[in-house]
């Protein structure tokens, strides 16, 4: 039993100690389900990029589309979360509530699915996360681990990948449709969108031009 409480112990402090390690701007992370490519030999493109070598209205677009409040809440955006709760208890259909934090905590430490175990672990890793981590850090790595595609992590294979171009050129359409893309990366593909993906470009497009103090701890 000690030796058991003592595994747990480990697994519960591992995410803690890791998030430090991130800290040092020349680590690059992997995600889980990167490391589960390559645990079935599937394999996987990922080119680590800085955050200032990627196009600014792709950040923009990113945030506008994933978690317009990234920039003022502490990890959690409780009034999306309690919305959402309140849908549910409801009957109703529920929208996600997950801010960039939680998507990069979920895709460094968790694994995917919907269930309460891991919303419950995933908020208070996100919580800690923001706390200790930069946004300009944390938007950084949740860029370079986000799925675009079948083995397509991170932005810059992603803008290769799509729109042949490094993600430092994507310009407000493609950074726009490449964000888009994001809640369903396998079955969305940007290069080849449908006309309900592209009017989903067309109000994040929009929505990026007129970001502002939305985007402004990016600076």
């Amino acid at each position: 039993m000690r030796r058991v409480v003592r595994f747990l112990t480990c697994l519960a402090v591992l995410p803690l100690a890791l998030t430090l390690f991130y800290l040092l701007p020349f680590v690059h992370p992997v995600s889980t389900l990167m490391l589960k490519d390559l645990a079935t030999l599937s394999g996987y493109e990922r080119q680590w990029v800085d955050i200032e070598d990627v196009a600014p209205v792709l950040a923009h677009s990113v945030i506008m589309s994933e978690d317009g409040q990234f920039c003022s809440h502490r990890g959690i955006d409780w009034s999306e979360l309690r919305a959402v709760v309140n849908d549910a208890l409801a009957g109703e259909a529920t929208r996600g509530a997950s801010t960039i934090p939680m998507q990069t905590v979920k895709n460094l430490f968790l694994w995917n699915d919907r269930s309460v175990i891991r919303k419950g672990l995933e908020v208070p890793l996100a919580v800690y996360f923001d706390a200790v981590t930069s946004k300009r850090r944390i938007l950084e790595i949740y860029l370079n681990i986000a799925e675009w595609g079948p083995g397509i992590y991170g932005i810059e294979a992603a803008s290769q990948y799509h729109f042949k171009v490094p993600a430092k050129q994507l310009n407000a359409r493609q950074a726009a449709l490449l964000a888009v893309t994001l809640p369903n990366p396998i079955d969305r593909n940007p290069a080849k969108a449908g006309p309900g993906l592209k009017r989903l470009a067309n109000v994040i497009q929009r929505r990026a031009a007129r970001s502002g103090a939305y985007v402004q701890c990016l600076d």
